[in-house]
Formats: C-alpha cells, structure tokens, sequence
C-alpha cells in the first residue's frame, strides 16, 4: 500500500476532486469481473479464464479477456463532474506483443464500465462487477 500523495505512482489524484459517485469516492482498486464486452462475445470472453481486471492500490495490475492479457499502470483523472481509472497496458494477445490503454468507471452497486484497446487494433467498451 502507497499512501504517501507526493508518488506520482499513487492510484488517487490528489488534486482530484471528482467522483464516480455521489458520495466522493472513486475507488477502482480490486478484481473487476468482466461480464460483458461489445466487441468480443462471451464464448471468447472467458475463453481461459474468468475475464477480470485487478487494479492494486498503487495503480499497477493486471487484466485477462479471451487470449489478450497484460498488465497495467493508471490513475484516476478528473473528467468534468466525475472521475475514472485511466490506463496504459502491456501484454500479449495469442503470444504476440500488444500494447494499449483503456479505462474503468466505477458506477456503484459493484458495477463498473469501462473500455479496453489494443495500440492500432480492435476495441471494446465492458461491463464489470467487482468480485467478492
């Protein structure tokens, strides 16, 4: 855990003052189940395993959906009234190298949605819930 706010490497922006919700707190930390993609259908989906993303609490993780898999590093940034988990990634997509970003927006209830994208290649806004 990183709870010194001067580390650039600090999932929360400090100087954020935006949320995701109504009560202020934007906390994307922890394993998001993805239950739904709008590019890639659920038999590709959960191909290997349960598709999820894990964000730990210094903004680094990682994430699996079909055969694309990798890590990640983000923070949450400010846009307009609410917040989200902004993101870049590194990994491979059937054994080959892929890099990208995406994004995750905690909405409350468990539920979040979000987008992945692989660098000049195919994207897809999800949905998730965040496992117990």
């Amino acid at each position: 855990m990183n709870d010194d706010p001067d580390n650039a490497d600090s999932v929360a922006n400090p100087d954020s003052t935006a949320s995701a919700d109504p009560t202020g707190n934007v906390d994307p930390t922890g394993t998001w189940h993805i239950t739904e993609m709008e590019m890639w259908g659920e038999d590709y989906l959960h191909r290997e395993t349960q598709a999820y993303i894990q964000i730990g609490e210094d903004g680094l993780g990682d994430f699996q959906c079909g055969l694309v898999s990798g890590c990640l590093d983000g923070h949450v940034e400010e846009l307009g009234p609410e917040s989200r988990f902004t993101f870049t990634w590194e990994g491979r997509d059937e054994m080959h190298p892929v890099t990208g970003g995406g994004w995750l927006r905690p909405k409350g209830d468990g539920e979040a949605e979000g987008m992945i994208k692989i660098h000049r290649g195919d994207w897809s806004r999800l949905k998730a819930r965040q496992a117990s």
